[in-house]
């Protein structure tokens, strides 16, 4: 353990605070070679005294020093000032930083990590504009990743039913799940009717602010009804299908959301279109680049 409180790899043992490689420049990260080649990227604030010594201090991933505490959780004087943590039914748990940030991840992708949640109705077309918005994205070198409604209840969400309890919990889990996408700086395009404002309102607010970006697919009911891909809105007129949204289950739409997407003057743009809309607000944001 060296004296920044860092177990360094093979070969650092020297490595002490105060006493860095004379020919250290000023940066954030410091890579520093042992004898046998191998390597140990510490972060750093270096400010050179011109004698071959400098100030290490430890910093949490954001940038922010640790001060008096180290990188294991404990003092110089080895008392423990982290303390165990307990949240939801989890206890003695505590949350590890690490050396790589979400900044780190956003300048290997040149993009910003964010949250693009499509809502509306069934039928409305969240799907589709997903997968073009994808399509384009992609194309464009951009690194995103689709959480679609239907396939999150074929494995992940494949325990919960459609009541209201049920659904909460289904968007509560796609929320965790896209804000761990939007933290490695994928661009998460997260498509699902979820139908109560309450549950997206949750999901925003575990994010950054700025990183929640909905997309509201403003269609009627009666032409997703008219559309009915999946059959749906004919088993629940029938009485097959109860809690439908749209039908004996309401859809709350967004208050102030980012985007809204609905037809001009009686006509539906394209799904391309649609997904160039999105794309031209993430350009506008500074999404598209670190």
């Amino acid at each position: 353990m060296n004296a920044v409180g860092i177990k360094p790899l093979p070969g650092f043992a020297t490595l002490r605070d105060g006493y860095l490689p004379g020919n250290a420049k000023a940066r954030s990260v410091l890579r520093i070679t042992a004898a046998d080649g191998l390597q140990q990227a510490v972060r750093v604030d270096v400010n050179g005294t011109g004698n071959g010594k400098a100030k290490l201090d430890t910093l949490k991933p954001n940038g922010s020093p640790l001060g008096s505490i180290l990188a294991n959780g404990f003092t110089s004087n080895g008392k423990n000032q982290s303390p165990l943590s307990r949240i939801g039914n989890s206890t003695n748990i505590k949350w590890h930083e690490c050396l790589i940030d979400k900044i780190d991840r956003q300048n290997l992708l040149n993009q910003k990590g964010c949250v693009i949640w499509i809502t509306g109705l069934s039928g409305s077309g969240k799907s589709t504009v997903a997968c073009h918005l994808s399509k384009i994205l992609t194309q464009m070198g951009k690194l995103t990743y689709i959480l679609d409604g239907d396939n999150l209840r074929h494995g992940l969400n494949s325990d919960l039913s459609f009541k209201a309890e049920d659904r909460a919990e289904n968007i509560r889990r796609v929320g965790e799940v896209a804000k761990l996408f939007s933290d490695a700086g994928v661009i998460c395009i997260a498509c699902l009717i979820s139908p109560y404002r309450r549950d997206r309102e949750a999901c925003r607010k575990i994010l950054p602010n700025g990183d929640f970006i909905e997309v509201f697919m403003d269609v009627p009911l009666g032409v997703c009804e008219s559309r009915d891909p999946k059959g749906l809105y004919k088993l629940a007129r029938a009485g097959k299908i109860k809690g439908f949204t749209g039908i004996d289950d309401p859809y709350e739409p967004p208050a102030n959301c980012e985007i809204t997407l609905k037809c001009d003057n009686g006509i539906y743009a394209s799904p391309s279109a649609m997904a160039e809309k999105v794309i031209c607000y993430l350009e506008y944001n500074g999404y598209l680049q670190a």
